[in-house]
Order: C-alpha cells, then structure tokens, then sequence
C-alpha cells in the first residue's frame, strides 16, 4: 500500500512538473488515436447510414459479421497487419512496420466495426416516420440523410467517443506494429507496460492518470454538447 501512495504522490509530481518525456508520450497517444477515429468515422459512418438505410441480400450477416469483429482480439488485428507489412509483406517496401502509420491501420481495423455498428443501432432507433415525412416533402436522399444524421447524432456522436476510449487504452496493436520507440512510437499504453516490467510504477501512474483525465474530459465535454443542445 505505501508503494501505492508514494508511486501516486511521485507521479502527481511529474505531471506538475510538465516532464518533456511524458508530454512525448501523451502527444503520441492523441496523434495516433485521434488520427485513427477520425479515419474510421469517415469510413464507419457512411457505411453504418448505408446498411441501414438500404435493404439488401446478405444484410443480417454482415451485420452478424459486424458484430463479431466487436470481439475481435487486439493480438490478432496486430498479427494480421504485421503480415501485410512486414518486410516479406505485401506493403514491405513501404516501410510502415514500426511506424505511426502502422499503428493508426491495426487501429482502424479496430474500431471501424464499433463505429459502423453503433451507427447503425443508431439510426434504426429513429422513428421511421422522420424518413418517410422528409420523402413525401420531397426531400432527396441526401437530405432526407441528413434529417435522420440530425435526429440519431448522438447515437453516432457516443460511437465515435467509444472508438476514442477503445484505441487510446488499447496496447496489443500500439505494441506489436509501433514497436515502442521511445519519442516516436512510445504511447501511453506501451510506456506503461514497458515500466511496469522493469518494476518503476510512478511513470506508469502518472500516463494512469493522464489517460484518465482524458477520458474524462472527452466524455464531460460530450455530455456538456447533449445537455447544450437539448436545452
């Protein structure tokens, strides 16, 4: 327990100190991280509005293939890109094996399903009376989209933070593709695995509490734009 608290007194200490090495590490994090939702919402949502929307043959398979990829294990997305870009892969020649890059596409791979999923759920929990209502008005597809994306943002909205808090805490992909160099591929994650094998806890709980408090703030700063918008 007095490790606990003096590990905890220690670390606090660091981040007061603004300490360059752990600000490496946070900016890392949030480039890779937000780099990877930004990629997978742009691809997650349309694709979620388009199997919604659209009824089509195979529609609840890939729904059903969708939700199992929810489970899919970090290990397995990190052996699977590994493959592709190792030197003997496929993209070798790129150079993308311990990189950013690599990092932000086992990443995507990730959280794409959680994005296109949710914003399914979200939109098939929108009275279907919007949609036909906006048709007989005459709008157009585009815009009879953009009358249910008005109603369902929330939905969608909670499916992208999802995402965010899936890749920033996650460390099988950031470790296995990134390669944890430190100043270059170092997140958050992997910086707390590396110290907590070499037994030093303060570092691993001062990045604790920084991914905490971004967590946090993430989340408040959502629930501030519902409360706003609903006022």
């Amino acid at each position: 327990m007095d490790l606990l608290i003096d590990s905890f007194i220690s670390a606090i200490l660091l981040l007061k100190s603004l300490d360059a090495g752990v600000c490496a590490i946070v900016l890392v994090s949030l480039k890779v991280s937000s780099s990877s939702t930004l990629i997978a919402s742009l691809i997650g949502i349309p694709a979620g509005f388009a199997i919604a929307f659209k009824e089509f043959r195979g529609k609840r398979m890939m729904i059903t293939i969708l939700n199992t990829l929810l489970a899919l294990p970090t290990v397995v997305i990190g052996l699977f890109v590994y493959a592709f870009v190792s030197r003997r892969g496929i993209f070798g020649p790129l150079d993308l094996l311990y990189t950013q890059k690599a990092i932000v596409i086992g990443q995507v791979i990730l959280i794409m399903p959680i994005v296109t999923t949710f914003t399914i759920a979200a939109i098939s929990r929108i009275d279907e009376r919007y949609r036909k209502s906006a048709m007989t008005l005459g709008a157009t597809t585009l815009q009879t989209a953009g009358v249910v994306f008005r109603e369902a943002r929330f939905g969608i909205m909670a499916a992208v933070i999802a995402s965010f808090g899936r890749v920033i805490a996650e460390v099988g992909i950031s470790m296995m593709l990134g390669g944890n160099a430190k100043g270059f591929t170092r997140t958050m994650t992997t910086a707390m695995a590396l110290e907590y094998d070499k037994g030093e806890f303060v570092l691993a709980v001062a990045l604790g509490l920084v991914l905490l408090t971004i967590s946090f703030g993430v989340n408040l700063f959502f629930n501030y734009l519902q409360g706003r918008t609903r006022v």
